[in-house]
């Protein structure tokens, strides 16, 4: 690979990592090709992008965007993760093939440029989807609705006795 090659390489990956906030770098070393090409499929399905390239490369695209090189992250087979502004989707997909195939493991993260735990991207991949929060969060609120009902109706109810005696 030429100077030139890997400057345009570099280049390509920093705008790619600047349109995507939410990056993890994972170790994808004993993925065959077949797996490999599911995992993108999901991760492009999620709206996210999964990226291999040297590791010098992505270390330089990394510092171009201002962000953390996570020097000890980038070592062996790494690929990139960009997913996108929306972290939890490419987590979770992340999470649930590796619950499959054991890999890819997840070395490190960045959320919105701060560098997080594998440990912490793993947690980001259990959180349930949007609309399964918006579903519990309205269902929260049904259940207050009903208790201030119940309560005012055993107001009610107690007046009325009241009012009988």
């Amino acid at each position: 690979m030429s100077k030139s090659e890997r400057q345009a390489t570099v280049e390509s990956l920093a705008a790619q990592i600047k349109g995507s906030p939410n990056v993890y770098v994972t170790d994808f070393q004993g993925l065959n090709v077949a797996r490999m090409t599911d995992l993108r499929r999901r991760l492009r399905a999620a709206g996210a992008k999964y990226v291999v390239v040297k590791n010098t490369l992505a270390q330089r695209a990394l510092e171009v965007n201002g962000l953390p090189t996570l020097p000890e992250s980038f070592k062996g087979q790494v690929g990139l993760v960009l997913a996108g502004s929306d972290p939890l989707p490419a987590a979770k997909v992340v999470g649930e093939f590796a619950k499959e195939f054991t890999k890819p493991t997840v070395k490190a993260g960045l959320v919105d440029g701060q560098t997080v735990a594998p440990a912490y991207v793993k947690r980001l991949g259990e959180i349930p989807s949007r609309e399964v929060l918006l579903g519990m969060f309205a269902g929260a609120l049904n259940s207050v609705l009903y208790q201030v009902v119940g309560a005012l109706e055993a107001l009610k109810a107690q007046r009325d006795q009241q009012a009988a005696s």
